[in-house]
């Protein structure tokens, strides 16, 4: 058997030769999937992530169905905040949402180191997964210390994060004792995933487009390197993915990563130019498009396959994760494309 860290995925994120563009989705786990929905019907999503039997279904869910090149830990950024006590809910149809804000010093208090002690059931669902997965490989999953930043201090979701750059601009100092903290949980999640067997990780920062780049460089950069540092020993690539990124590809890429994820509104070939050649990249089918009519589909998923070729390694995915209405069906005809038209 193949080992996973000589996948095609894993070749593809160290800029080594490949046999075909590997091919993964961001919340391929998820709502698409009838059967996801049938096992997760009546459990709330922390229990989800909290259960090692239902987080190594749900995880092989997509393996099964589509034939994609690489597993992604069934999870949700916020699971560690709440394994050190943080009291939040995930609320279904709103997201992750945090009881009592976190706006003052005082607050630090409720923010404890993360050890592989808060979490043996993500210790147990990898090890139960890689298990499984064989030669496929398991990407372990975290947020990114801005993202969770911005769900602690504005209590949940925001479309401006008017608290969060009230917080990160008129008190640095407690905003970066703030990231230096959730860039420990961070990383340490990402660890106890890399200590169990993952054999890559990706670090999600789904708000950080809302910076400009001096500000991501001065306020972010710093946190998300010490989150991306603290698997560094283990020697698996580092995925690196933001929504509205664009701008910000190059100081992404420079915090540690070995494959930089392009989301939908920036081309592979503009990326390209961006990130000089340093760093796989990852991407960037805009989600939306797998429900459009198939020619226009195929089309566009040939054109972004042609363009990766260009880079020193292509991981297809999409520019964000799959919509929970997305037929399924579509996304497997997806994947025999891109493997078909994929090969090197």
């Amino acid at each position: 058997m193949t080992s996973p860290l000589d996948s095609a995925l894993v070749r593809a994120a160290r800029r080594e030769p490949v046999t075909h563009t590997p091919v993964w989705f961001m919340r391929q786990a998820g709502r698409s999937l009838p059967e996801y929905r049938a096992v997760r019907e009546g459990v709330g999503m922390l229990e989800s992530c909290r259960r090692p039997d239902l987080v190594t279904e749900i995880t092989l869910q997509p393996v099964r169905r589509h034939g994609v090149d690489a597993a992604i830990f069934f999870s949700d950024i916020v699971v560690p905040l709440a394994a050190v006590g943080v009291d939040l809910d995930i609320v279904a149809g709103v997201g992750p949402v945090v009881a009592t804000p976190f706006r003052s010093r005082a607050d630090l208090d409720r923010l404890p180191e993360l050890t592989p002690e808060h979490v043996p059931y993500i210790t147990a669902a990898v090890e139960q997964l890689v298990g499984e997965l064989g030669s496929t490989p398991l990407i372990g999953f975290a947020g990114a210390p801005f993202t969770l930043a911005s769900y602690l201090v504005e209590g949940g979701p925001s479309k401006n994060h008017e608290h969060t750059k009230a917080l990160m601009y008129g008190d640095p100092q407690l905003w970066h004792d703030l990231c230096s903290r959730l860039a420990q949980v961070s990383g340490a999640f990402l660890d106890v995933q890399a200590a169990a067997g993952a054999s890559a990780v990706q670090l999600f920062d789904s708000w950080v487009g809302a910076l400009p780049r001096a500000d991501y460089e001065r306020f972010v950069a710093p946190h998300s390197t010490a989150a991306l540092a603290a698997v560094s020993a283990r020697g698996i690539p580092k995925i690196h993915f933001g929504v509205g990124t664009g701008e910000l590809l190059p100081s992404m890429g420079a915090v540690g990563a070995d494959v930089v994820g392009v989301d939908y509104r920036v081309s592979l070939t503009d990326a390209l130019a961006r990130l000089g050649g340093r760093y796989a990249v990852q991407g960037n089918l805009d989600p939306a498009l797998l429900f459009a009519p198939w020619e226009a589909l195929e089309a566009k998923v040939r054109a972004i396959v042609d363009e990766g070729r260009a880079a020193p390694g292509h991981i297809f995915n999409l520019g964000h994760g799959v919509l929970p209405d997305t037929d399924p069906d579509v996304i497997t005809r997806v994947v025999d494309l891109v493997h078909e038209v994929g090969q090197r």
